[in-house]
């Protein structure tokens, strides 16, 4: 829709956004510069303030929801690719999991809980604040988040208490900046505290800036291509690979695959991981918690390797 079109119809746009998370890929970000990740300190504490921008033009949604996979198997080689269940298609992993799942055994289980499917967003954000990354301030990036935040922008969006009135946080008038704080909890990455600013119009409604802006969010369909996912044949190919053929006795099968999306994925020895390729300068190797946005960037380079 055009910019006027945008704010003209910006009312009935809560509801819908509401619908889509409620039914409820990307091409993996590494070395995309168009993706803005927040900086913590060595403590893993970090702070910065957001804006979530409307959809582009021509698209109905602000966000893209998809899944991937991310282990290392007993060859040494990792794992690391987008499930084909984000397009509705079969998925390899998903059907091994759910095989293993099924046998009852509990170290079956804790196999399919450590493959298990990573819930992903991406949405186009405004940098208000970046004290870590000061040129970053005032420009659009894409941002990857997981479920954590996704939560707290549907909190707002669907308010549980009669005195609070929904907020549409991707709306340039009425929307509101989002405080991302991030600490280190247990070992990971922790988003409890982020919370949404009050409500105001961003640039202070000042239509020429927020045109500007809107002429610079980026597309976001170009990650629920097809082309972005390998075929089922590659992946199960791969999957053998990073397995090991002699741990595969039984074929994959198709039936009904098990959600497994838990909320903590396991903890990843730095280290370890560290001794199958070169590191790549101050990337932070940390598995995050509920909210995984940049967990499998590092290992996506390990896995290019294999």
């Amino acid at each position: 829709m055009s910019f006027a079109n945008l704010k003209q119809n910006r009312a009935a746009a809560i509801d819908k956004l509401i619908n889509a998370a409620s039914k409820d890929s990307e091409k993996k970000s590494y070395g995309d510069d168009r993706f803005w990740a927040p900086t913590v300190d060595k403590a893993g504490n970090g702070y910065a303030v957001i804006r979530f921008l409307p959809a582009a033009e021509g698209e109905d949604l602000p966000w893209i929801k998809y899944w991937d996979h991310g282990f290392k198997g007993p060859t040494g080689r990792w794992y690391i690719e987008n499930s084909l269940t984000s397009i509705g298609q079969n998925d390899p992993v998903s059907e091994m999991n759910s095989q293993l799942w099924n046998t009852g055994r509990e170290e079956d289980k804790d196999l399919a809980r450590m493959r298990k499917r990573r819930l992903h967003h991406v949405s186009n954000i405004l940098v208000v604040s970046d004290s870590a990354n000061p040129e970053n301030e005032g420009k659009v990036f894409l941002y990857k988040y997981g479920k954590k935040i996704m939560d707290k922008v549907m909190d707002v969006m669907q308010p549980q208490f009669q005195d609070e009135k929904p907020v549409n946080p991707f709306d340039f008038w009425g929307g509101a900046n989002f405080k991302l704080k991030i600490r280190n909890f247990e070992g990971y990455r922790n988003y409890d505290k982020s919370e949404f600013e009050a409500p105001t119009e961003l640039f202070g409604g000042d239509e020429s800036k927020l045109e500007a802006v809107y002429g610079t969010i980026h597309g976001l369909q170009e990650f629920v291509s097809e082309g972005n996912y390998k075929s089922y044949a590659d992946l199960k190919k791969k999957l053998y690979e990073v397995l090991g053929e002699e741990n595969l006795a039984n074929t994959l099968s198709t039936d009904t695959q098990v959600e497994l999306n838990e909320t903590l994925p396991p903890k990843v020895d730095a280290p370890a991981a560290a001794a199958d390729a070169p590191q790549k300068e101050d990337t932070d190797v940390s598995l995050d918690t509920e909210d995984d946005g940049d967990t499998l960037d590092y290992f996506a380079k390990l896995a290019a390797q294999g």
